[in-house]
């Protein structure tokens, strides 16, 4: 990989005791370290310890997710449903950060009762916001066909829909890095 290798934050957007999406990002990121197009790491909101957006003085945290997202090429969302929506955690993350995230694309991966379809869309509308392209292709993942008894357990079909969405993001990231020059 070189200096204009692709980074791409692979974002855990659940910071909740027994959630899954360390899982789901471990995957993800399995498949996407098969290319040699980007350079892929997992980012978990949960060791950046976000203080509530405005209720601190304490900047540290904040300051330190600015400038790891500002490293970032592009991200992949690994999102759960609640109620609807993304999670707080996440929308909090979202909103701690402004410019790091502008002029870059992400990709989805969502899950839930309805395959996290819910909260994939409330998620583009704010990527749209922060002027984040999102990218056409998304996986969803049904808590009900991709989760047994023993955890995660994708099916086949996803290997497909993740590398689509790669495919997209990589096009994406590479365009929105010469706006950005």
């Amino acid at each position: 990989m070189t200096n204009n290798t692709l980074k791409i934050g692979i974002i855990l957007g659940s910071t909740r005791d027994g959630r899954v999406s360390p899982a789901v990002g471990n995957w993800v990121k399995g498949l996407a370290d098969k290319r040699t197009d980007a350079s892929f790491e997992i980012v978990d909101i949960k060791s950046f310890g976000l203080p509530l957006l405005g209720e601190s003085a304490d900047m540290t945290g904040i300051m330190n997710w600015n400038a790891k997202l500002a490293e970032l090429d592009g991200f992949i969302f690994v999102v759960s449903e609640y109620n609807h929506s993304i999670s707080a955690a996440l929308k909090n993350a979202l909103d701690s950060a402004r410019d790091p995230w502008n002029n870059k694309a992400a990709g989805i991966v969502s899950y839930g009762s309805a395959g996290g379809a819910r909260a994939a869309e409330h998620l583009r509308t704010i990527l749209g916001e922060l002027q984040v392209a999102d990218v056409r292709s998304h996986t969803l993942l049904s808590l009900f066909e991709d989760f047994n008894q023993t955890g995660f357990a994708p099916r086949d079909l996803h290997e497909t829909n993740i590398n689509d969405m790669l495919d997209q993001l990589i096009k994406w990231s590479t365009a929105l890095k010469q706006v950005r020059a």
